[in-house]
C-alpha cells in the first residue's frame, strides 16, 4: 500500500514538472496532479496490459517503441476522464508528455529506496 501510494506521489510530480514544462499540457493545482495521478494509475494497473497484449505484433516490429504510443493512449484516457482538471491540447503533445513523465518517473524513481 505504501508503495503504491509512493508510486502516485512520484506520478503527480512528474505530472507537475511536465505542465510547467509545456504550455500545452495544463493542471488545476496540486489536487489535479494528485487526481490524474491516481486515475493514470488505475488505467496502468488495468488498461495497459490489456493494449500491451493487443497491440504485441506492432510493438515487435517497432521494436518496443509503440510502448510509447500506449502510454500515450492511457495518458489521453485520463485526459478525457479528467476534463479541465486535466488538459493536453493535441495527441502528438500526449506523447511527447508520455514520454517526459516516463523519464521524469525513472528518474524520480532512482531515488527511492524501497
Amino acid at each position: 500500500m505504501k508503495s503504491w501510494i509512493l508510486h502516485i506521489l512520484v506520478n503527480a510530480a512528474a505530472i507537475v514538472i511536465v505542465g510547467a514544462l509545456f504550455a500545452s499540457v495544463t493542471i488545476d493545482g496540486l489536487g489535479g496532479a494528485l487526481l490524474a495521478a491516481f486515475i493514470l494509475s488505475i488505467l496502468n494497473a488495468i488498461v495497459r496490459p490489456v493494449l500491451v497484449v493487443l497491440t504485441l505484433p506492432i510493438t515487435v516490429v517497432t521494436l518496443g517503441l509503440f510502448l510509447f504510443i500506449v502510454n500515450a493512449i492511457t495518458l489521453a484516457m485520463t485526459d478525457a476522464f479528467l476534463g479541465s482538471t486535466f488538459e493536453i491540447t493535441s495527441f502528438g503533445m500526449t506523447i511527447v508528455a508520455a514520454v517526459f513523465i516516463s523519464l521524469i518517473n525513472l528518474v524520480l524513481n532512482s531515488f527511492i529506496k524501497e
